[in-house]
Parts: structure tokens; C-alpha cells; sequence
């Protein structure tokens, strides 16, 4: 594989951890749980990274392989606790899969907004949903009222939200 298909590939592989976690745990509502199956999956990810076809869906195809470590994680667990059953889990695994590439085109067109959103206006967001960000927090370093902080914060998110559905409705 060439550096350049190498480097891509890390690209695809980290752009889509926020999808595959979500993913993941949508089908696997156990927070430990969930993140050891990321890491299975990232491991096979890295280590199938030759067949995956550039210009097909990364996140579909890290989404199916994340599936199978699902089952295999459902499958261990099985003894344990009380599961869905295979037809349902199986149903539930094939609509959250459609959603992916959709969740994929959000996440993209909300860091384009944010990408769009005033110097100020990124550093208050950056700030505030930093670990440990807190509206109070903000309005410390701000020199202002929580309540101001706040307002500011909803029109931001506003302005975001508009800026979603706007690039939302765009044709891709």
C-alpha cells in the first residue's frame, strides 16, 4: 500500500471513530463494553486496511466489520445476560447501518459549520464542550453571567442549526 493510500487510510479510520463508537454502542449499550469492541475494531480495521476499496463508504465498511465484533462480543456475553434476540438485534444492526452514511454527512457539514462560525463564537464552543467545559467555567474567564454565557452559547448553536439544515438540504 503506497503512503499516500497509508496516510488516507489513517484519515478515513479516525474521521469515522465518533460514527463507529456510536455505532457500536447503539447495539451494545454498555459503555466498557462498547469501547473494547471499538478497539477490536480498530484493530481489524488496521489489519484488513487492504481491502477496503478507495472511493467505496469507509464508515459502512468499518460499520460491518464492527457488526461482526458485536456478535462476537453479544455472543460472550450471552451467557451473562439477557440479549436481544438474533432477528431483532439483526434488524436493529441493519437500520442503524443505513444511518451511517447519513450520520457521516452530518458530522461532516457540522464541522464545516463550525469551521464557518466567528474566531469567538469557536473558541466559546471549543471551550465549553472541552472535557470538563462548564457554562460557569466560561463565565469566569468571559467576566460574565452565567446567563449571559448561556445566550450566547443558544445563539450560537442556533446559528449552527441553521447552518445544518441549509448545507443539509444542498444536493451532495
Amino acid at each position: 500500500m503506497a503512503q499516500s493510500e497509508h496516510a488516507e487510510f489513517i484519515r478515513e479510520l479516525t474521521a469515522a471513530q465518533p460514527l463507529i463508537y456510536a455505532y457500536v454502542y447503539s447495539l451494545l449499550p454498555n459503555r466498557a463494553a462498547a469501547q473494547d469492541v471499538l478497539q477490536e475494531t480498530n484493530i481489524t480495521l488496521w489489519k484488513k486496511m487492504k481491502d477496503f476499496r478507495p472511493g467505496s463508504s469507509f464508515p459502512a465498511w468499518a460499520c460491518r466489520v464492527a457488526y461482526f465484533k458485536v456478535l462476537g462480543a453479544r455472543r460472550r456475553m450471552g451467557r451473562d445476560l439477557l440479549v436481544l434476540d438474533d432477528s431483532v438485534f439483526d434488524a436493529l444492526a441493519e437500520r442503524h447501518g443505513d444511518e451511517a452514511g447519513r450520520m457521516q454527512r452530518r458530522f461532516l457539514i457540522l464541522r464545516q459549520c463550525l469551521e464557518k462560525l466567528p474566531p469567538r463564537s469557536r473558541s466559546l464552543v471549543d471551550r465549553r464542550y472541552a472535557p470538563q467545559g462548564s457554562v460557569q467555567q466560561l463565565a469566569r474567564e468571559e467576566n460574565r453571567t452565567v446567563g449571559a454565557i448561556s445566550q450566547m452559547l443558544y445563539r450560537i448553536r442556533e446559528e449552527l442549526l441553521q447552518c445544518i439544515k441549509r448545507q443539509d438540504q444542498a444536493p451532495e
